[in-house]
């Protein structure tokens, strides 16, 4: 999928540049196209010497919270409604405490740092599997609840609009915590549908009714915001709770005499790992994209769907961010680019801008992670993992256009 997708992007380039070219008589066109390939080259190897820093600092402090049992004591937590929402998997079986720890590093926005923690628990739970090449239903919940990307601290997204010049970084931290939010619902409201979940279990109702009632209040607080005082909520909250935990970790870990330093590093050489291994894919779809718009190409596909919405009537600023909410179900890496170059082309802090980064921090990868999660294992029939995920992905999606329109408009 990903192959052809980047060689369309080139091959409609192409097309593009020589209809300017033979038509429209831009001889021009390639030189800018050209021109686009040497800036989005060196705007790749930009954003990752701040994403070098951004997984090895997080990955190091994430290595103290695993050390100090911070994810242990969260799995404990965690372990009854698990236990529901996944009957089939033993009480305390490792499976849990890998699910919890992917969570945690999606929450905290570090989804390269997910995907390994994810692989091993998906491991795990393919050894309780009787019918190893069909999806358990077990690994369909964690692949969904995973691909619907519970983001509540997206740091990455922090970092992107933070290399991209954003005053403040974290403006996009309310907006991305709702819409991943009720992409999170969808996919568990759908999944449970299907497998017959009880989400009128006592302890789901729980856990459930607890979340509802903490979102709710959250909601109506917001709901007598203006878009300045939201703006500035966001800004608090995300930078607040963001060095909150830090401190969190660190306490913890010195309080349960973990060497704090020597597991910080030891944490942040994965990261580092990780970061250098991304330059490649990176640099590959920013060319293809920078290509892509240079062309004419996506301005003008960007220009008949705004001539759609608008003819029934509808607001079209959203439509400058489509991009990245259209790619992002196939490819992470060519999501990222087209976020990254709507904020170039329109500005971080523009609407699209702002829309590219919510939609980039609350929807996932879906048949990127389909295809590694299931292919490290060998299942081969997915069942109902891909409607429940992309029931999710399109939550998540008109959920962060509508959040959006209420905070920046």
């Amino acid at each position: 999928m990903l192959n052809a997708l980047w060689l369309a992007f080139f091959l409609i380039a192409a097309c593009a540049g020589l209809y300017q070219w033979l038509v429209l008589s831009d001889p021009d066109v390639f030189g800018r196209i050209v021109q686009s390939l040497f800036q989005m080259a060196e705007l790749s190897v930009s954003i990752m010497i701040l994403l070098f820093g951004t997984l090895t600092l997080w990955l190091g402090f994430l290595r103290i919270a695993e050390s100090a049992g911070l994810i242990d004591t969260l799995s404990r937590w965690l372990s009854p409604l698990f236990q529901r929402l996944m009957p089939e998997v033993p009480r305390n079986h490792p499976a849990l405490g890998l699910i919890t720890l992917n969570f945690a590093a999606n929450g905290l926005g570090l989804d390269n740092a997910a995907t390994p923690i994810g692989l091993r628990a998906m491991r795990e739970l393919q050894s309780l599997n009787a019918t190893p090449n069909t999806a358990s239903n077990a690994q369909i919940l964690f692949l969904v609840l995973n691909t619907s990307s519970l983001t509540l601290l997206p740091v990455t997204i922090f970092m992107y609009r933070a290399q991209q010049g954003a005053p403040d970084p974290t403006l996009v931290f309310l907006p991305i915590l709702l819409a991943t939010t009720a992409s999170s619902l969808a996919g568990l409201l759908a999944v449970a549908l299907v497998q017959r979940i009880k989400l009128t279990d006592p302890v789901v109702m729980l856990w459930l009714g607890a979340a509802a009632l903490l979102l709710g209040g959250f909601m109506a607080l917001l709901a007598g915001l203006s878009a300045t005082a939201l703006s500035a909520l966001s800004s608090l909250l995300g930078n607040l709770i963001l060095f909150g935990l830090i401190i969190l970790f660190l306490i913890v870990g010195f309080i349960r005499k973990v060497p704090v330093y020597e597991h910080f590093v030891e944490g942040a050489k994965e990261g580092f790992e990780i970061a250098k291994s991304l330059l490649p894919y990176l640099v590959a779809m920013l060319c293809a994209i920078g290509a892509l718009r240079a062309s004419g190409a996506l301005d003008a596909l960007l220009e008949l769907l705004r001539w759609i919405v608008a003819g029934f009537g509808m607001d079209t600023r959203f439509i400058d961010a489509l991009p990245t909410a259209l790619t992002k179900p196939f490819s992470g890496s060519a999501a990222r680019a087209m976020m990254l170059e709507t904020m170039q082309h329109h500005g971080v802090d523009s609407f699209a801008g702002l829309l590219a980064a919510t939609v980039q921090g609350s929807t996932e990868t879906t048949f990127y992670v389909l295809a590694v999660y299931f292919g490290a294992v060998g299942v081969q029939r997915a069942r109902h993992a891909v409607p429940c995920a992309l029931i999710a992905d399109f939550a998540g999606i008109t959920a962060a256009i509508a959040v959006c329109y209420w905070f920046f408009t």
